[in-house]
């Protein structure tokens, strides 16, 4: 099979076209035969050596696909051989096979192409777990997403406004403020013009927000603090502007706070499966039924990895970046 391979620790330039074998397969697994695959900040960490796959999984990057599922394990599923599916792998995603359990594919949504679908798992399955399960948003509390106009921020924004929540979100621009409000974006902030701690106080009379999902840290530990309500919850998903940053605790202890942190690539394929399945049977419908549309920025052949990679590298993109592999929708 055709494949993308990192060779050593760089940028866009180390990522290379090879032929490796298919993968060989476990139990509970399945092959699919990889039409679409989304592009993620975790493949730009593992290309830039940071972010080593967890043992066992495939050294090549790529966490989601679309495509067909061509042999397998498939007891305790649903599917058949031959279904169109959407999955989240442990890696491996970029390539024209990929093995992953049966168990963390999903059907992909009436009305939505091979492309679209490649860049649901990776993302929904993070704003699944940060946002609703370990933050718990629940029913009339507000959600604060920041990097609002990537694909984990579209995401997280648009399933929390489909579930009736108040959803605010920071983008790095007027034209990405724009794009966000018209995806349904209660309030988009330019977070290079505006401090979005005061335009937050005075959106929520000072009551601040229930939960916050951040993927920059650094200085924004100490702003978050200063935008949650008392029981809030922050959520970080991932240190785009450093490890370090002020805590306040005294707002910790007096407000009540909750801050939580996960990393998914490396939880069981049993806790994998527990959220495919909540995603399913709740945020599924919201996309057949119109209330949430995958954005899809750019696409690109899997012999233009390298542009992707630099299209991803710039951060200039609203939504996702896709590649696909031959006869792809």
């Amino acid at each position: 099979m055709k494949a993308i391979e990192i060779k050593g620790a760089g940028g866009p330039e180390v990522l290379h076209v090879c032929e490796r074998e298919k993968p060989s397969l476990k139990a509970g697994e399945v092959l699919i035969r990889v039409k679409a695959a989304g592009i993620n900040r975790p493949d730009v960490a593992q290309r830039q050596g940071s972010y080593p796959p967890p043992k066992g999984a495939s050294d090549l990057p790529g966490l989601e696909v679309a495509g067909v599922i061509v042999e397998g394990d498939l007891s305790g599923t649903n599917l058949n051989i031959g279904d169109a599916v959407c999955a989240l792998t442990p890696g491996g995603g970029y390539a024209e096979y990929v093995a992953t359990p049966a168990a963390h594919c999903l059907p992909i949504p009436q009305g939505l192409s091979m492309v679209e679908a490649a860049g649901l798992p990776e993302t929904y399955f993070t704003v699944w777990v940060n946002v609703f399960d370990r933050a718990g948003l629940a029913e009339g509390e507000t959600l604060l997403v920041h990097g609002g106009a990537s694909g984990i921020g579209t995401t997280a924004f648009q399933i929390a406004k489909a579930m009736g929540h108040t959803v605010y979100a920071t983008a790095g621009s007027d034209e990405r403020v724009q794009a966000i409000e018209a995806l349904g974006c209660d309030k988009g902030i330019n977070y290079k013009t505006q401090d979005f701690v005061d335009v937050i106080a005075e959106l929520t009379n000072k009551r601040g927000v229930d939960v916050i999902l951040d993927m920059v840290a650094g200085d924004y530990i100490s702003k978050n603090i200063r935008c949650l309500a008392e029981d809030g919850r922050l959520s970080m998903i991932a240190i785009m502007g450093g490890r370090m940053g002020e805590l306040d605790a005294a707002r910790i202890v007096f407000k009540r706070l909750t801050v939580t942190g996960s990393s998914l690539r490396p939880r069981s394929d049993e806790y994998k499966a527990k959220i495919a399945r909540a995603l399913q049977e709740k945020v599924w419908p919201l996309i057949e039924a119109g209330k949430i549309k995958p954005v899809v920025h750019a696409v690109f052949d899997y012999q233009e990895i390298r542009q992707a990679h630099e299209m991803m590298d710039a951060g200039e993109q609203i939504g996702k970046i896709i590649i696909t592999f031959p006869d792809s929708e």
